[in-house]
């Protein structure tokens, strides 16, 4: 997009500020890793690998958690609804993560992630990425039919990547 994308506004709303309140109101404490200080009041930590995109996220994270599972979602989807985190955490087991699959494909930058992954999780950051991560520990996908019973219309793993992007995400908002 050409700038900070966690400052891009949807809604009248940095989506950064999006993001942090659906994971306020579905598991409370909240970071936002791959910065430092704070943004929009929200805690802010570096990521301890650098460049590592959403895995060194979530390595992070996770080693920040201690022994709590981690909610991963990226700051770029903006859209992302409570009821459905909520409805992740509480499927994550104690050694296996809850990834909801759509179109075929894991959604792993909104997913629940068990804190015994750290380790494994540390190591990758190094040469991996969350998908490479998936395919060697276990993991409940969560099929489209299971998510819709929810109430998900896929809104949670819109990714704005554009100002194209943008305006899809505040149609959807608008109710278009």
């Amino acid at each position: 997009m050409g700038r900070d994308k966690a400052l891009v506004q949807v809604g009248g709303e940095m989506m950064a500020a999006r993001v942090a309140a659906a994971l306020r109101q579905a598991a409370g404490d909240i970071v936002l890793v791959g910065r430092e200080g704070t943004l929009a009041g929200i805690p802010c930590v570096l990521d301890r690998v650098v460049g590592r995109g959403p895995l060194a996220g979530l390595a992070t994270a996770l080693a920040l958690a201690g022994d709590r599972p981690v909610l991963l979602v990226a700051v770029d989807q903006p859209l992302v609804r409570p009821a459905t985190l909520q409805r992740l955490a509480s499927l994550v087991g104690t050694d296996r993560a809850v990834v909801p699959i759509a179109g075929g494909a894991r959604q792993v930058t909104c997913a629940a992630y068990p804190a015994s992954w750290a380790a494994e999780a540390a190591e990758e950051a190094a040469t991996g990425s969350v998908q490479s991560l998936l395919d060697r520990l276990p993991f409940d996908p969560v099929p489209e039919e299971e998510w819709r019973s929810w109430g998900e219309d896929g809104r949670s793993w819109l990714s704005v990547d554009s100002p194209a992007d943008v305006a899809r995400a505040e149609a959807v908002l608008a109710g278009g």
